[in-house]
């Protein structure tokens, strides 16, 4: 007997729902009931009135799972559109982090010097510590995370990946 393995792939997700209590918890918990992982989540109020929020999710399964799982989402009453912007083509992801570095010395100077390299802003300075604001893709803020271990690496907040289609077309 042979058991054939699917393949996984990342996709990003845009939710728009109406901006009502428990809608992220009944959207988690559809995941978490089906044992499906979320990567990255992010939530926000996309409407002037405060009534739609978008909620953008990163997931990886197989392209039948993925099927599956937007089809549960658009059949929750708050959903009003599921868009999987992996499969739609083009799209502009991005990701911020905050990155504590305490050094003195060399180390000091090196995470300067690898924050100027990465585009990273110093957002606080005191005599022994930085906070860093850096900001592209997943991979990159992966890597300068791992330079800064290095050089004193304290903290690090991440927001989670936000993303929009390119083109003129609303997601």
């Amino acid at each position: 007997m042979h058991i054939k393995e699917e393949v996984r792939e990342r996709h990003t997700l845009a939710i728009i729902v109406d901006n009502e209590p428990g809608i992220l918890a009944r959207i988690a918990g559809l995941f978490t009931a089906r044992g499906y992982n979320i990567e990255s989540l992010t939530v926000t109020d996309i409407s002037e009135d405060d009534l739609i929020s978008r909620i953008t999710i990163v997931t990886s399964a197989s392209a039948p799972v993925m099927e599956q799982i937007i089809a549960q989402l658009e059949r929750l009453v708050p959903v009003h559109k599921v868009v999987d912007l992996t499969a739609l083509g083009p799209h502009v992801e991005r990701e911020l982090a905050l990155v504590k570095v305490v050094g003195s010395g060399e180390q000091r100077s090196e995470a300067l010097r690898l924050a100027e390299v990465y585009r990273a802003r110093v957002l606080d300075a005191t005599i022994s510590s930085f906070v860093f604001e850096v900001t592209g893709s997943s991979g990159k803020l992966d890597t300068f995370i791992e330079l800064m271990r290095e050089v004193g690496l304290v903290e690090v907040a991440r927001t989670g990946i936000v993303a929009i289609a390119r083109g003129r077309e609303a997601a």
